[in-house]
């Protein structure tokens, strides 16, 4: 199989600190029936859990990070992501809670790409766009257990093969989602994708944050957020990227120094955030991929 570069391999890694005392020898990874799709198939329930409170709940439908638990500074735990407590509640709504998303994250204009002089269409799921694999992307998969390891670091190894044609893309595509959590409480997502011809991939994960956790009266709005970050991606009115990179100094785009996510977000004036409805644009990191965020 043709491999994208050196594999795609984007590592998003959610380093959750802990306060309560003690230090865990090891992470455990545990499995559970999820229960089962109509046409049979079996949906499987990983957990993985280090033992100073922080433990993930990951599904093999979507590859999706259903629930992630950690600790408060009083050592008080909570589920700080946003997920449905059940399989069929994923199967049958679109939201993207937690889900992988593939094969292309975010918006394709008009739901079509040109690629060595030919032009693919795809599923229109957004207004006229394509969004997030087109209604029936890697979130809507039921995705192979490859392994669940025990040890220093827990993991969790998924794997999913798209079909040549599958949604419109060219290429048959097999995509690897590896969770990790470490005795530290250190969560690791690792995306990688092989190809048997060019195609265009863009992997992500959808978690949804409140770090205050479930039920907290405040919400992530109320977070303070710094983004090591002067430039970010404008959009139009589709919320398709206009292909420029604007400095974020004097606009509300601008969290270099910790603000609140609400204060920005309250500014009716701005036409980005009335485009997004708040906040749904990307940032140019300044020093490009981070070993944490």
């Amino acid at each position: 199989m043709r491999k994208l570069g050196k594999r795609l391999a984007t590592s998003a890694v959610l380093a959750l600190a802990a306060t309560l005392a003690g230090t865990a020898l090891a992470a455990d990874a545990t499995q559970a029936s999820a229960g089962t799709l109509a046409d049979g198939t079996p949906i499987t329930a990983i957990t993985l859990k280090a033992g100073n409170g922080i433990s993930a709940v990951i599904l093999s439908y979507g590859a999706t990070l259903q629930k992630l638990f950690a600790p408060d500074r009083t050592g008080k735990v909570a589920d700080v992501v946003l997920g449905y407590d059940d399989l069929a509640s994923y199967v049958d709504h679109p939201n993207y809670f937690g889900v992988t998303v593939g094969r292309y994250a975010n918006r394709i204009a008009d739901g079509k790409f040109a690629l060595n002089g030919k032009t693919y269409q795809l599923p229109q799921n957004d207004g006229g766009n394509s969004l997030h694999g087109g209604g029936k992307g890697f979130d809507k998969a039921a995705w192979q257990v490859v392994s669940v390891k025990s040890g220093p670091t827990a993991s969790v190894v998924l794997r999913h093969v798209s079909p040549d044609g599958d949604s419109g893309y060219p290429g048959k595509l097999t995509a690897t989602v590896t969770y990790t959590l470490d005795e530290a409480g250190n969560l690791g997502i690792l995306f990688e994708a092989a190809t048997d011809k060019p195609t265009v991939v863009n992997m992500t994960n959808h978690a949804i944050f409140d770090m205050g956790g479930e039920g907290s009266a405040e919400g992530a709005t109320g977070h303070r957020l710094t983004i090591p970050a002067a430039r970010f991606t404008p959009v139009n009115a589709k919320l398709i990227p206009t292909g420029e990179l604007k400095p974020v100094a004097g606009t509300v785009f601008d969290f270099r120094a910790p603000r609140r996510v609400a204060d920005g977000q309250r500014d009716g004036t701005d036409p980005q955030i009335v485009f997004g409805r708040g906040y749904d644009h990307n940032f140019a990191l300044d020093k490009g991929l981070t070993a944490r965020p």
